[in-house]
């Protein structure tokens, strides 16, 4: 996939540095060299989110890698081609909003997810087991940048040019497969949480766009109600017309 390249903005560079962080000093370091698993408590765990409501997870799991680099670097880099890119076209403000609102959202309908899975088929085994990763926020980012960039041209698997609104559709639609093959509990990766991500990002813009219409109408309609009709009864009647202030 090839992108244009751009500077790092502010917020994606805070979030690299603090993932990173954590990732190397709480995990590699103090979890795998000094064997203290500080860090546990930190990973998203469903049956600890519903049982004993422990809600930060949903927040903190975002800063959380497996241990090998390969989890993290991908995630970064994913964070910084479309995290930057779409910090400068929103802001900073809106996009800090987007990348929390779609990872949290993601894992609560993760959550939500492997808990009716559970209870359906009395296997509780995806409801004990950690997730870990800024997944779910990424394909936020991901499903944004389809629609915003619609018509860009991007690089599947970096060989094959197509707009950026069907690499989305594909990449949805392999993760959607992925989830169909394999279940909640056959794969390390948390299929579930990247097509929540998709479906909060969707909502959320979808949601934003709606409020942001019906400002502008409301806007418009209070400017047209200030609109007053002047007339001027000392002159003759067919010397002007009627005139508007505004």
């Amino acid at each position: 996939m090839s992108l244009q390249m751009m500077p790092v903005t502010p917020v994606v560079k805070r979030l690299m540095i603090v993932t990173g962080f954590v990732w190397f000093v709480l995990q590699v370091v103090i979890g795998g060299i000094f064997k203290v698993n500080i860090w546990q408590p930190l990973a998203l765990y469903p049956a600890q989110v519903i049982e004993n409501f422990y809600v930060w997870q949903l927040l903190t799991y975002m800063f959380l890698h497996a241990m090998s680099p390969f989890h993290i670097l991908f995630n970064m880099l994913m964070l910084y081609f479309f995290g930057s890119e779409l910090e400068k076209h929103w802001g900073s403000k809106f996009f800090t909003t987007y990348y929390f609102v779609t990872g949290i959202g993601a894992a609560i309908l993760y959550c939500l997810g492997v808990a009716i899975y559970s209870a359906t088929t009395s296997i509780r085994t995806p409801l004990v087991l950690p997730v870990m990763g800024a997944s779910g926020a990424l394909f936020g980012l991901l499903l944004a940048y389809g629609i915003i960039f619609s018509e860009r041209i991007t690089y599947f698997m970096g060989m094959f040019p197509m707009k950026a609104k069907y690499f989305v559709m594909i990449v949805g639609g392999i993760d959607f497969a992925s989830l169909l093959s394999s279940g909640f509990s056959g794969t390390e990766v948390a299929y579930l949480a990247h097509l929540g991500g998709i479906a909060v990002g969707y909502a959320t813009l979808k949601s934003h766009a709606y409020f942001k219409l019906k400002q502008i109408a409301g806007k418009m309609k209070k400017k047209n109600n200030s609109l007053r009709l002047v007339i001027d009864n000392e002159k003759n009647d067919k010397d002007d017309n009627p005139k508007y202030w505004n």
